[in-house]
């Protein structure tokens, strides 16, 4: 058995689907238990802090986490940051047998900062095979120190932060990962896909990072000028669905998608991976814009099918619930592709998807 603790909608779950793999997923969120439902994944609806461990013991093979991310994300206030050494406290305690997460929450400046200690709790009673959990870059020193405890209890352990770009998905996603397995050596899943594609030593080069344009399947051989409107000939001509590193966000009728309504937010081209799905900004708040020389000249909003596409999702995965929650589950999912990739290092079952190119004899 695999136990996915707070599961969501499941992006965990349609990665193991990828390796032939089912998990049982524990979260407390209707909407995300209803679309997991759907998707045809096994889910009890609980809290996984009051949930026991006891059903799970000597039937556990691996184990998932991705505890809520809320209080550590740069989107939000990142009270998380400063219950740190609260919650490095509780994983320690835990670790030796001692619960002491209702005195830490009570302690902490946000309550749910202290969720990223339960995985501790599981790991403490059950000591699965192998262990992956996943969280915003800034938890990385709690999950080095989940890989001291592991250790001592004679876990390879690997920890790091991954970009979920160079695993196929057409987002610039960085994500803390942790890898662990009691019964083989672990390290960092290979890179698929990468910005630089050019030849290594051995003549095997990854794929392109995946953009955009490729991943929602726009019309190929649409192209632009990065001459725009100016009155010589000639220019350079790319095309849309591929990608083209020496186009500016002024080429000539050009989709951009500008994620946030700060003026400094992040604007990528269509020939480009998308930058992080934040959950803390609403779907509308991500705007297609048609730029002609600086001005713009069309604007809609991010579909919810193109978000899901976006994190890695099949676009008729069925998520429920209103449009804001549809989204938060969109945004706070991991991405499949970085998940089945992630597992097949814990496990050793090789990824399904496609290799990277070997340079012909």
């Amino acid at each position: 058995m695999i136990v996915d603790l707070f599961s969501g909608p499941r992006g965990w779950s349609e990665g193991l689907r990828m390796l032939d793999l089912a998990d049982v997923g524990l979260e407390l969120d209707t909407s995300a238990c209803r679309t997991a439902q759907a998707a045809g994944h096994a889910t009890v609806q609980c809290d996984v802090t009051q949930y026991p461990t006891a059903p799970f013991k000597g039937r556990i093979t691996g184990k998932i986490s991705s505890p809520v991310c809320t209080p550590f994300s740069t989107a939000g206030k990142q009270d998380g940051l400063t219950d740190l050494p609260l919650v490095h406290q509780a994983v320690h305690d835990l670790a030796h047998g001692r619960d002491t997460r209702e005195v830490i929450k009570a302690a902490c400046r946000d309550g749910k900062s202290v969720l990223a200690a339960e995985p501790m709790r599981w790991l403490y009673d059950l000591r699965p095979e192998w262990v992956c959990m996943e969280q915003v870059p800034g938890v990385l020193p709690l999950w080095q120190q989940y890989a001291g405890v592991l250790r001592g209890w004679g876990y390879s352990v690997w920890t790091g932060v991954l970009n979920a770009a160079d695993y196929g998905l057409p987002q610039t996603r960085r994500r803390a990962i942790l890898i662990a397995s009691r019964t083989r050596r672990v390290a960092a899943p290979d890179p698929t896909h990468g910005e630089n594609t050019e030849m290594d030593l051995f003549g095997v080069a990854k794929l392109p990072w995946q953009t955009m344009a490729e991943a929602l399947g726009l019309e190929p051989g649409l192209e632009v000028n990065t001459r725009g409107a100016r009155r010589t000939s000639g220019g350079n001509h790319f095309p849309c669905d591929k990608p083209s590193w020496t186009l500016t966000e002024k080429a000539r009728s050009w989709w951009v998608l500008r994620q946030g309504k700060r003026a400094n937010a992040t604007v990528r081209r269509l020939d480009q991976p998308a930058a992080t799905l934040v959950a803390g900004h609403a779907r509308h708040d991500y705007q297609w814009i048609k730029v002609d020389g600086g001005a713009d000249l069309e604007k809609r909003p991010l579909l919810l099918t193109e978000a899901a596409v976006l994190q890695g999702f099949r676009p008729d995965h069925p998520f429920h619930g209103s449009e804001s929650r549809r989204f938060l589950q969109i945004a706070n999912a991991v991405p499949p592709p970085l998940a089945a990739h992630v597992v097949s290092a814990a496990t050793g079952i090789p990824m399904p998807s496609a290799e990277p190119v070997a340079e012909a004899a």
